[in-house]
């Protein structure tokens, strides 16, 4: 078994953790260790919440969930000999869950407090515990539902320049700025306004060991973890599973790389926002440079190449999703984000036929291992997004007779 170079103590939250991590992206926080091109080792994530959610049968812990805190992240990681403009090769050896801690839990959050995709239609909190043997996955709150996970991580990648941090911040409070009435993400404040962007707050910041003297100077700038961005980060690919390898533009010397929130599993979208299986666990890394990798492959964003290692279903039904609003009937051009929304409504209908609440095909959909599609963007004026729901995963027939 590799070295565990970062350990949790699962009933201390990550800022009373002996090697404390981060929630924050700042080039500042210092590195926890430091590891050679070449190394294997393995580092320990609690869940993304810090352990905010029990697993019992209330969905008060989802309806209460501080946001100011996620996501609590174990690093940074110093790659000894990585400087801004090289690639950072991470292979994913093994993920799993930490012994004694198999269980995990999906959540549709109140629309007061982040909501979700379909939030508009769910706005109460819900959740679903799932409980763990070996590769598969039931949950007492879903029943008649087996499957397989494809454990990875939501979250993973390098800490960014001073540059591209106020790159992040700038633009995201211009769009913020393009509608002031609306609530800031993880304030704490009440409403059912939608919000635009995650900007610094620094409540509950998590800054590892950082000084004190540079503490607030940093809290303040430092961004949230909420979305993905150029350096890989809240990306919530499912398919980033055992195996895999990805290629992560570095934007400061040793890279600081960093990850967290593990899923078990996941389907397309994690539309419920806390929707896929979240979990506290290990990941063992493999961690390589490749020297002025930047600029040899005109790479913006990250590159990955999916591992082997996962589920393979052979049979779905797939349900389909256009550009017309389920409200008002309004005819939008090209929207996927409507398609998918519909396509995923569709699947929940047609699920509920089938004895599940709404709720209930609403998790499931986030998730289960569903693909879902932008299967089709040039016809006018709708776009078509699909859902594909493995039928193996239950116990009796779907389809159509």
């Amino acid at each position: 078994m590799p070295k565990t170079l970062f350990q949790v103590d699962l009933t201390k939250p990550m800022d009373q953790q002996e090697l404390p991590g981060h929630n924050r992206w700042h080039p500042d926080i210092p590195a926890v260790v430091s590891v050679n091109p070449g190394d294997v080792f393995r580092i320990e994530c609690k869940d993304w919440t810090d352990g905010q959610i029990k697993n019992d049968d209330s969905p008060d812990d989802i309806r209460d969930v501080d946001l100011t805190v996620v996501h609590v992240l174990s690093g940074p990681i110093h790659v000894n000999g990585a400087e801004p403009g090289d690639i950072l090769v991470v292979d994913l050896v093994d993920i799993g869950a930490l012994q004694g801690d198999e269980w995990g839990f999906t959540g549709i959050f109140d629309k007061k407090n982040g909501g979700g995709f379909l939030t508009d239609h769910y706005p109460d909190p819900a959740k679903a515990i799932w409980d763990f043997q070996g590769i598969y996955t039931t949950s007492r709150h879903i029943p008649g539902v087996k499957f397989a996970g494809i454990i990875h991580p939501g979250l993973i990648g390098c800490a960014p320049s001073h540059e591209l941090l106020a790159t992040w911040n700038k633009r995201e409070k211009e769009l913020v700025d393009t509608a002031p009435d609306l609530r800031t993400y993880g304030a704490g404040l009440s409403g059912d306004k939608p919000v635009l962007a995650a900007l610094p707050n620094p409540k509950n910041a998590i800054l590892g060991q950082l000084p004190k003297s540079e503490f607030d100077r940093v809290a303040v700038e430092g961004a949230r973890t909420v979305p993905p961005r150029e350096h890989g980060g809240n990306c919530d690919i499912k398919n980033l599973s055992k195996g895999t390898r990805i290629y992560f533009p570095v934007y400061v010397e040793g890279a600081k790389l960093s990850m967290g929130d593990i899923h078990f599993s996941q389907g397309d979208g994690e539309i419920s926002f806390c929707g896929a299986i979240e979990m506290s666990g290990f990941i063992d890394i493999h961690v390589d440079i490749i020297k002025g990798g930047v600029e040899k492959y005109g790479m913006v964003n990250p590159i990955f190449k999916p591992g082997p290692v996962e589920p393979r279903f052979s049979e779905y039904l797939v349900f389909e999703g256009i550009s017309v609003d389920e409200f008002t009937g309004k005819q939008h051009y090209m929207d996927v984000h409507i398609a998918y929304r519909r396509a995923c409504l569709n699947a929940i209908e047609y699920l509920k036929k089938f004895g599940y609440t709404g709720e209930q095909a609403y998790l499931l959909l986030s998730c289960a291992p569903v693909e879902g599609r932008v299967s089709g963007i040039v016809d006018i004026p709708n776009a078509c997004c699909t859902v594909a729901i493995p039928t193996a995963i239950f116990d009796k027939p779907i389809l159509p007779v």
